[in-house]
């Protein structure tokens, strides 16, 4: 993965964890080339979806050709951590497979042809060396002998323990759609978040992204038209636990995780009536719209029904595409320049294409990830960039944009969505039939 500017061109060795990532990869292994250590360390300091970083020293598909690569590999690279007054540890890892301690310790002697001169520590060593097995992905088909064979000096950890320590199963509160933690780490990353940031996000919920953005010390904001959840009011999404407590609110969730003093605060409002002067405010707009499958999409018109001293709002259905460009006029506007808009957008798998993802002439689409859902829908994960400031007719751009009738069709994602439950009940039940269950 990386070039030292005082050494030789060197690769690292990149450990993904495959459960947090949208695709299956041929290998849980990426070689990579251009970034210095300090960019390795840069970069796992924020990754929730790699493990662990090496400095790539040989690989082979066999023992014999990782020998091979290692003794090819400059000593004046390797010398510096196996000199005599060193300290060392060398970790066995297998991918897809479990191996007996008998035969780790087998692989560690095996390697007796490098030139190691320090001093074995198992507890506290200088420096850790890994031999690395991939025995490929199907855990239904392992092979005897592994697929691929790496070595190398290990550099860093990733930041896998914070979808642990931030899990939603022990947050303080929580709604039937809060956001997974690993999710919203991978969405702050998106954003690109980073010290001292304002970042707002309008479908704010119980603020899982406000709880993941404020772990890299930006400052968080947010609305909802739902005055219950804001308020930690109503009844409570926990099993076993009938109604909110007291303190279950978006507050309290930084205060769980010592970032209280990051948390700006939380309004009721509607999202396609932004109550925000117009000014680029927030460096990063980070959010998950309803898509109507769990939690309505509403939004209030324009008609009160006044009763004494107090009013209650109209609400009407508030359309996806609308949403989407409600939410892309909101950035531009909101947006400093280069600042990112980074949000899901549900899709109906069998009709995707990227024609249906919303443009905005401010703001420049980065990338698209996709979360597969179930056989027929899925949500892209949409990361733009702030690119110029909005001019007298861009929010209307969508209207001339022949693209724009391609995005309509999200309107329908809720009935699209069912329609598919509905179907692969039908399926199963007519197996069950057939089978005489």
């Amino acid at each position: 993965m990386a070039a030292f500017s005082s050494r030789s061109c060197l690769q690292y060795l990149l450990h993904l964890a495959q459960d947090n990532l949208d695709f299956r990869l041929p290998s849980p292994f990426w070689c990579l080339d251009g970034l210095s250590e300090e960019d390795v360390h840069s970069i796992m300091a924020r990754s929730v979806c790699a493990k662990s970083a090496f400095e790539l020293w040989g690989h082979g598909q066999t023992h014999s050709e990782l020998r091979t690569s290692l003794l090819n590999f400059p000593s004046e690279i390797m010398s510096p951590f196996m000199h005599k007054d060193s300290t060392y540890r060398i970790n066995v890892y297998t991918f897809n497979k479990t191996l007996l301690f008998a035969d780790r310790i087998k692989r560690i002697d095996a390697l007796e042809y490098l030139p190691f001169e320090g001093t074995v520590s198992l507890k506290n060593p200088q420096h850790i060396f890994c031999l690395l097995e991939d025995y490929g992905t199907d855990p239904n088909n392992i092979p005897e002998d592994p697929n691929y064979i790496y070595f190398g000096r290990w550099i860093a950890d990733g930041q896998r323990d914070l979808i642990r320590s931030h899990s939603v199963k022990n947050r303080h509160f929580i709604g039937n759609t809060s956001m997974d933690a690993g999710l919203s780490f991978i969405m702050a990353n998106h954003a690109r978040v980073k010290q001292d940031d304002l970042v707002f996000d309008p479908f704010v919920g119980t603020g899982s992204l406000l709880v993941a953005c404020s772990h890299f010390g930006a400052y968080v904001c947010g609305t909802d038209i739902d005055y219950n959840t804001i308020h930690g009011k109503g009844r409570s999404s926990r099993k076993n636990q009938k109604w909110r407590g007291p303190d279950e609110n978006i507050r309290a969730n930084l205060r769980q995780y010592g970032a209280q003093k990051m948390y700006v605060d939380v309004m009721v409002s509607d999202a396609s009536k932004p109550a925000w002067r117009d000014a680029a405010l927030f460096d990063a707009i980070v959010t998950d719209p309803p898509y109507g499958i769990r939690e309505a999409t509403r939004r209030t018109v324009h008609h009160i029904l006044y009763f004494e001293e107090s009013h209650v709002p109209v609400s009407q259905a508030y359309h996806l595409s609308d949403i989407f460009t409600d939410l892309l006029n909101f950035s531009a506007h909101h947006l400093v320049m280069g600042g990112r808009l980074v949000y899901w957008l549900p899709v109906y798998r069998p009709e995707y294409c990227e024609e249906m993802v919303p443009l905005h002439p401010c703001l420049q689409l980065i990338s698209n990830c996709e979360q597969t859902l179930s056989s027929h829908t899925s949500r892209r994960l949409i990361t733009m960039e702030k690119i110029k400031e909005p001019e007298e007719f861009d929010s209307l751009a969508h209207l001339s944009d022949p693209r724009f009738s391609a995005y309509q069709g999200h309107n329908a994602f809720r009935e699209k969505y069912f329609s598919g439950l509905n179907k692969k009940s039908t399926k199963e039940n007519n197996k069950s039939d057939v089978s005489g269950d």
